[in-house]
């Protein structure tokens, strides 16, 4: 007779300090408040219960930039999540930052990438082995080439960054536990959802690699995706919706006997409040409202930016802004540089904020070292453009904040 046991895993990645619900046809949409309450509602119904989040909980929102994630951290303790990997986003405020903010998470914080160089050693613990119901469930967490990308300036820190080298690290984690009972193995991944599918595609079947919860990506999948005989699921962008799956664990063989996905909107149809979570966010809300909470300009109508591969208003906005402020002929914008899909018609500071960080790089290429206002390049895509000219760079960030919230207010 086969024994099996059911498990729910519910997940999110790339929130985003989308901390708070909106109003979407004529109901409430989204928000840590009633995101915390579907997850409570859950572990109420279902008897074996596990929360993971694949990465990026933080930027995107001024409740996180204006506390430089501390904020965000005290947020993610009301939410209580079981276990959590890093993505590219923590390292913002910088790795010492990082590490003093996972001082602060009463959750596990797992990573199987960053090491110091000199002594290998981790920064983080690279897995966790989480009890339930009497099954051993295995995490491993894996990072994207990005957050080496902002760590380079750190020369003590290292990684390995490709999926080949963290295919045979996964190995090596699942290997060393050949001896426990190991019934169920979760990779909790911030790489994007092709990588996962490579990832997935250079695992040995024999380490029994279960799942694989993604994020980086910002894919919204109708249905899980199959690799190589792993599943691969990712849960979009922010807390619009979270990740189900129910799955059903043979025990005998340590593997999944059948199981189910969905993304579960996040709407107050569905979803109650958490009362404990609206006070922890009420907070922060007060203070940062008194600071972001001035208008800056007023459009005709709301300007969207729905895609990062195509052109966009909100995209021509910014880029004409930064062209007319700045005096400059060409302008180049990273279009990921842009961190939310719609804007105005009434814009705030912190609408603003939020849209296009303050922190975003601004280098400029010009024609001649005479010439700093000739045929110029202006890229906004990445912090490490800043060496190259670092202080001119620095001075020219200050005052593109103000003047492109300038023109937009002239343009009301």
């Amino acid at each position: 007779m086969k024994h099996t046991k059911k498990i729910t895993i519910l997940h999110s990645n790339d929130m985003h300090g989308d901390f708070l619900a909106e109003q979407l046809d004529n109901k409430l949409v989204g928000g840590v408040s009633m995101l915390s309450g579907y997850v409570e509602k859950v572990r109420r119904e279902e008897k074996n219960v596990l929360y993971a989040i694949a990465g990026d909980m933080f930027r995107g929102s001024v409740i996180d930039s204006a506390y430089k994630g501390l904020s965000t951290i005290e947020i993610m303790n009301a939410l209580a999540p079981d276990i959590v990997t890093i993505g590219n986003h923590e390292v913002d405020y910088g790795v010492a930052h990082l590490l003093f903010i996972e001082k602060l998470a009463r959750f596990p914080i797992i990573n199987a990438n960053l090491y110091i160089k000199h002594t290998q050693t981790r920064l983080f613990t690279p897995y966790k082995i989480l009890q339930i119901d009497g099954m051993n469930i295995l995490f491993i967490g894996i990072i994207t080439q990005d957050v080496i990308n902002q760590t380079k300036s750190e020369s003590l820190i290292g990684s390995f960054v490709d999926t080949e080298a963290a295919a045979v690290e996964v190995g090596k984690i699942c290997n060393a536990h050949s001896s426990i009972d190991i019934d169920f193995t979760v990779l909790l991944t911030h790489i994007g959802f092709e990588e996962d599918r490579r990832l997935a595609s250079q695992l040995d079947p024999a380490w029994g690699v279960d799942l694989i919860i993604g994020g980086h990506s910002h894919t919204f999948l109708e249905q899980a995706w199959e690799e190589n005989g792993i599943v691969i699921a990712q849960a979009g962008t922010g807390t619009d919706q979270i990740g189900r799956f129910d799955i059903v664990v043979d025990t005998d063989n340590n593997c999944i006997d059948s199981y189910t996905w969905q993304a579960v909107p996040i709407t107050d149809e569905n979803c109650p409040r958490n009362p404990v979570m609206e006070q922890v966010i009420a907070q922060f809300t007060c203070q940062v409202d008194e600071k972001y909470n001035h208008i800056v300009a007023q459009f005709r109508r709301e300007l969207t930016h729905p895609e990062r591969n195509q052109e966009t208003e909100l995209g021509d906005l910014l880029a004409d802004i930064f062209t007319q402020s700045l005096g400059v002929d060409i302008m180049l914008l990273g279009s990921g540089s842009i961190r939310t899909e719609r804007l105005g018609p009434v814009v705030t500071y912190g609408d603003l904020t939020e849209a296009f960080p303050p922190t975003m790089t601004v280098c400029i290429c010009s024609r001649s070292p005479a010439d700093s206002c000739g045929i110029c390049c202006v890229l906004c895509c990445g912090k490490n453009l800043s060496r190259a000219t670092p202080s001119f760079t620095r001075s020219r960030q200050r005052s593109v904040c103000g003047t492109a919230a300038a023109t937009m207010t002239s343009s009301r």
